[in-house]
C-alpha cells in the first residue's frame, strides 16, 4: 500500500487497527457508523459508492454532500464504482484481495445479485471479514422485510413505548436503531478479526437492527414480566418499568430537570434538599417499591419544589448532595457542550468549502489512540488514488476504467 497517500498518518502510539484496511459499501447511519468506528480505531476505510452517491447524499445538494454525510464518514477514501458492471464486479474483487473487511447493510439478497456474495468473497480471500448489518436478520419470517430505523423502532417495540400513556405512540427521537446496530456491527467485526488470529480464516458476522435494540427496553420488559401482563407500555418520563421512583423529568422556571432517585441515600437527601424530612421519614416511601405504589405523591412533591427554582439552582443543589440529576438541554447546547468538545466527540475541521463539523469516536483507547478526522471525501474523490495504490493500476488503466464509466 502506499502509505503516503491511504494509511492514517502515524502517532508514536500506533492504533489499533493500523494497517486494517475496511471495504465500506454502508449507507446511511449503521453501515456508516460501523466504519466510523474502525476508521477511528486506525483502519484505513474505503467508501465505495454508486455513480449517484449513497442515499444520504441525497438529503442535500447531490454529491457535495449534507452535514449528516459529513459527520459520520470523515477521515475516508472516496471510491466511485459501478459493481453492476462486470469490470466493476471484478474490480471489486480484487480490491478484496487487498482487504480485511467488507462492511454492508444492503438489503438481503443485494450482495448475492451483485456477485459478491460470502461465499464469492471467502473464496477470493478466505481471510477476509464480511460484516452484514440487516434489518430483521436471515429469519423466514423476516424474508422480504425491508428495514430502517423508524420500521424496526414500530416492530422492535421501542415506538409503542415512547409517549405518555393516553397519547399516541412515538418514535424515539434519535436514529436509536441505526446507531445500536452500528455499534454491536463493530464489535462483532473486531471478535472476527481476533478470532482470525487464532485459525486463520475469516468468518460472515451478522447484526439486525431488531436484535440490537431489543436489550434497551429491558426496563420495560422487565415491568412487563412482573406485572404479570397488567403494565402500561408508555410511561412518559417515568421509569421504564415503574420500578424506581422518583423518575422524571420535573419542570423548573426556565425548563425541566431530569432527577432520579436509585439508592436509598439519594432518596433521603433529596428530602433533606427540599426541606421535606417528613416524606423520609414516612414508612410507607421508605422502599423503591413503596415510593412506587404512591408515584403521583412523590412527583407532586418534588414538582413543588423544582417549580419555584431556576435549572441552575436546582440542579446545584441536587450536586451539592449527590443526588442524580441534570438539566434538559436544547440542541443548540449540546453541540458546544465543553466536554463533549474537549474529548473530540464534536468538532470542527477542514478549511474553506471542506470546514465541517465532524463525529469523535465514544472509544477511548488509553494505548492506542484514535485518529482525528479529516474531511469526508467528495464522491469518488480518491479512486485514482486507491487503485493506483492496492492495485497497482497504471494511469492509463484508470483512465480506460473511467472511459467506460465503470468508475
Amino acid at each position: 500500500m502506499n502509505e503516503t497517500q491511504l494509511e492514517p498518518s502515524r502517532s508514536p502510539q500506533e492504533s489499533a487497527l493500523t494497517g486494517v484496511v475496511v471495504l465500506d459499501l454502508g449507507q446511511v447511519y449503521a453501515g456508516p457508523y460501523c466504519t466510523h468506528l474502525l476508521r477511528a480505531l486506525g483502519a484505513t476505510v474505503i467508501k465505495i459508492e454508486p455513480f449517484g452517491g449513497e442515499p444520504i447524499r441525497w438529503r442535500s445538494s447531490g454529491a457535495t454532500s449534507g452535514q449528516a454525510f459529513l459527520m459520520l464518514n470523515a477521515g475516508k477514501h472516496g471510491v466511485r464504482l459501478d459493481l453492476k458492471k462486470p469490470q466493476g464486479n471484478k474490480l471489486f474483487l480484487d480490491l478484496v484481495q487487498q482487504a480485511d473487511v467488507v462492511v454492508e447493510n444492503f438489503a438481503p439478497g443485494v450482495m448475492d445479485r451483485l456477485g459478491i456474495g460470502w461465499d464469492v468473497l471467502h473464496a477470493v480471500k478466505p481471510t477476509v471479514v464480511l460484516a452484514s448489518g440487516r434489518a430483521y436478520g436471515n429469519h423466514p419470517a423476516a424474508e422480504g422485510m425491508r428495514g430502517m430505523d423508524v420500521t424496526v423502532q414500530a416492530m422492535s417495540g421501542v415506538v409503542t413505548t415512547t409517549g405518555f400513556p393516553d397519547d399516541a405512540p412515538v418514535k424515539a427521537g434519535p436514529a436509536v436503531v441505526d446507531f445500536a446496530a452500528g455499534s454491536h456491527l463493530t464489535s462483532a467485526v473486531l471478535a472476527a478479526l481476533l478470532q482470525r488470529e487464532r485459525t486463520g480464516v475469516g468468518q460472515h458476522v451478522e447484526v439486525a437492527m431488531q436484535d440490537a435494540i431489543v436489550p434497551t427496553l429491558t426496563s420495560n420488559i422487565a415491568g412487563l414480566l412482573e406485572a404479570d401482563g397488567d403494565f402500561p407500555e408508555r410511561t412518559g418520563n417515568r421509569h421504564g418499568g415503574l420500578a424506581v421512583c422518583p423518575y422524571n423529568i420535573y419542570p423548573v422556571t426556565d425548563g425541566w430537570l431530569a432527577i432520579l432517585c436509585l439508592r436509598p441515600k439519594h432518596w433521603t437527601d433529596l428530602c433533606r434538599v427540599m426541606g421535606r424530612e417528613d416524606l423520609a421519614d414516612d414508612p410507607a416511601l421508605a422502599t423503591p417499591a413503596g415510593r412506587v405504589l404512591k408515584m403521583d405523591d412523590v412527583d407532586a412533591a418534588v414538582t413543588a419544589w423544582t417549580a419555584g427554582l431556576s435549572k441552575d439552582q436546582a440542579f446545584r443543589l441536587l450536586q451539592e448532595a449527590d443526588v442524580p440529576a441534570a438539566p434538559v438541554r436544547s440542541l443548540a447546547e449540546v453541540i458546544h457542550d465543553p466536554v463533549l468538545r474537549d474529548r473530540g466527540m464534536i468538532t470542527e475541521i477542514g478549511e474553506g468549502d471542506r470546514a465541517c463539523t465532524v463525529l469523535g469516536s465514544p472509544l477511548q483507547m488509553g494505548n492506542s489512540p484514535t485518529l482525528p478526522a479529516t474531511p469526508a471525501p467528495l464522491l469518488g474523490e480518491n479512486t485514482d488514488d486507491v487503485l493506483r495504490a492496492l492495485l497497482d493500476l497504471s494511469p492509463s488503466e484508470i483512465e480506460r476504467l473511467r472511459e467506460d464509466n465503470v468508475i
